[in-house]
């Protein structure tokens, strides 16, 4: 039997991740809706942080080609049933990387999405996926394409895209393509909560009442402390908030129980819901609120992470 050195055990762990790739959630902190352009697209000006937990994307290279997808996972029957195959974000996103570079011969792959952000949660799985898929394809096909490169073509498939491309704590501005990088948001322990309705995107903005509104305030260079955070936060907001609960009023009871929690310094609506966020002041105190929702609310899905600092 052939000894196994440092150099080939260090190859085989850059195999397998180059081969694996995690779709972080995205969480929005604040999200303030400008105003609306001709073309219907409407103008933010957002502030994102993604958390370490997510969707995974693997894939594995096959002889026939190009691309297959597998769905599995908690959340894996719910999106089968509620996208067709067609307008999953992974297979379009592989698609448009492959339109994009016609002259480079790429062989089959088989993807395999593990599901584990609810569907239609105001987390950006699905743009989160579509990220992932083209990361790692642009990787296990030695593309080279690029940061830029890479955003361009996740501008195709939505807004949220180029953000989870980043997947760093940022500022959104124009229709989601403006992106800067916000590093004196600090590491946050969050509490998730989803009740476990699915709210889809556009009929939250079909409930958006029309007219024009203020953008944040600028983004200070430092805070001292998370309290500090939570406490500027407290002057953002979330546009899509009634409108989501006006959609689903379970909404404004996970905003309730999340808020009101004791050790809870901030919380609000991610997105167009129905995902909750709370930021706490340690990962410990975000697992006490946890059990204490879990205990009176069962069947919600709960869950406890962190956001990853700049």
């Amino acid at each position: 039997m052939d000894a196994t050195t440092g150099d080939d055990l260090a190859a085989l762990i850059s195999g397998v991740a180059a081969k694996v790739e995690t779709a972080r959630a995205k969480v929005n902190l604040a999200l303030h809706i400008l105003g609306r352009r001709a073309d219907g697209y409407h103008l933010i000006d957002s502030l994102v942080v993604f958390a370490d937990m997510g969707d995974t994307l693997r894939a594995t290279p096959r002889d026939e080609g190009p691309v297959k997808l597998t769905i599995d996972g908690p959340f894996g029957d719910e999106l089968d049933r509620s996208t067709r195959p067609e307008d999953n974000l992974v297979i379009r996103a592989a698609d448009e990387l492959l339109a994009a570079f016609p002259r480079r011969r790429i062989g089959g792959v088989q993807l395999g999405l593990t599901k584990r952000l609810p569907v239609a949660s105001g987390l950006g799985g699905g743009s989160a996926d579509a990220a992932a898929a083209l990361r790692l394809l642009d990787r296990l096909w030695n593309l080279g394409a690029g940061g830029p490169r890479l955003a361009e073509i996740g501008a195709r498939l939505g807004a949220d895209v180029p953000m989870c491309l980043v997947s760093r704590p940022l500022q959104a501005g124009g229709i989601g393509e403006q992106i800067t990088l916000a590093p004196a948001i600090p590491a946050l322990p969050l509490l998730l909560v989803n009740p476990g309705v699915a709210v889809p995107t556009r009929n939250v903005f079909r409930r958006l009442a029309p007219g024009e509104r203020p953008p944040m305030w600028p983004l200070p260079a430092r805070f001292a402390s998370r309290i500090e955070f939570a406490q500027w936060l407290r002057m953002t907001r979330n546009d899509l908030c009634e409108p989501a609960i006006a959609e689903a009023r379970v909404v404004g009871a996970v905003v309730k129980a999340v808020s009101s929690d004791a050790e809870c310094l901030f919380a609000n609506l991610s997105g167009s819901g129905a995902t909750v966020f709370g930021i706490f002041n340690s990962r410990a105190a975000a697992e006490r609120a946890a059990a204490r929702i879990h205990q009176k609310k069962p069947d919600w899905w709960v869950a406890v992470t962190q956001s990853g600092g700049a």
